[in-house]
């Protein structure tokens, strides 16, 4: 078991999310950041769906009741386990009675603590994620607190400590800007309805992340955007990524706890392989927009799986090196 000393901000347990109750209103939740998560579970020997402790807030402390091997990928952050630091997207160890302090975060927004057998919370709904607007799964449906007991799934696995290039790294763009995020998105239904001179705002506009931004959504910050007439729709539909422009003319971006339907006028859709880095974009940093086509957008998720397939190639060496000593 773990038990959670102090805590800042809305840490919580996540999973890749719920994705079979859609229709019936319940959203996804999940890692905000999915490719932090898989990598630290793949780090592990984990199902790369277990469920780990996202944390979007410095500085965060808890102690380890018993031997268990744990990897924090995600944000870059200052840690340090029993007195010894821990570099980012690395796997250590920890043994019973030691402390696991995690200071500060330098870059990024969300630290992911993966712990081998993962968090063994009970399924709802058919995922352990916590689902903030619902008040179910993770531990009781909220955030974690200090004095918070979190299980552990048995596991008598033995690892040695190891690093891995961070996916900020090997997934850079060319393009890529020390102070802003370029996202590509696909135009989205109501795009057409927006004028060219409106158009061109937002995709020449660099969007400052407001403080009113969370795992529900992230509201952003710049020019007004507004369609050519007021655009009334009933509400229907939307996904994690789909940016909205409600009345003021300031986007929203649907993240992994938005809600199901909406009837804001849709200009955008953030493809699947950037919704991470949206994720780890921080309150008050630069956003961009970048136009992708699908067959774009199909070519970055197979990046993105090949870092992953590669991460997992990498793990497997190392375990049979490590078997046949």
């Amino acid at each position: 078991m773990i038990e959670i000393l102090s805590v800042t901000g809305p840490a919580s347990i996540q999973d890749l999310g719920r994705f079979d109750q859609y229709r019936f209103g319940v959203g996804t939740s999940g890692a905000m950041d999915d490719v932090a998560l898989r990598a630290g579970n793949i780090m592990l020997g984990n199902d790369e769906n277990a469920a780990a402790v996202e944390i979007p807030m410095m500085p965060f402390r808890l102690r380890f009741d018993r031997n268990i091997a744990f990897a924090l990928t995600g944000a870059a952050v200052e840690a340090e386990i029993a007195g010894r630091a821990i570099p980012p997207w690395w796997r250590s160890y920890a043994r019973a009675g030691d402390i696991l302090n995690i200071k500060a975060m330098s870059h990024g927004a969300r630290s992911y603590l993966a712990v081998s057998g993962g968090i063994d919370v009970p399924m709802v709904m058919g995922s352990r994620s916590t689902q903030f607007r619902g008040e179910f799964g993770g531990l009781h449906g909220r955030p974690l607190q200090a004095g918070d007991i979190l299980p552990c799934a048995a596991s008598t696995a033995v690892f040695g400590e190891l690093g891995i290039e961070p996916a900020g790294i090997t997934l850079a763009r060319t393009n890529d800007a020390a102070d802003e995020t370029i996202v590509r998105v696909i135009v989205a239904g109501e795009y057409e309805a927006f004028d060219a001179t409106a158009q061109d705002l937002f995709w020449s506009s660099s969007w400052t992340i407001t403080p009113q931004s969370n795992r529900y959504g992230y509201r952003l910050q710049g020019p007004a955007v507004k369609p050519k007439a007021p655009v009334e729709k009933r509400s229907h539909g939307i996904v994690p990524g789909v940016i909205q422009i409600p009345p003021n003319g300031q986007p929203i971006i649907q993240m992994r706890d938005a809600q199901t339907s909406g009837g804001y006028p849709k200009i955008a859709t953030v493809i699947g392989a950037d919704l991470w880095r949206v994720g780890q974009a921080r309150l008050g940093g630069k956003l961009r927009f970048e136009q992708s086509a699908y067959t774009d957008a199909l070519a970055a998720e197979g990046e993105m799986s090949a870092y992953l397939d590669r991460l997992r190639a990498n793990m497997r060496l190392v375990e049979e090196a490590r078997t046949c000593r």
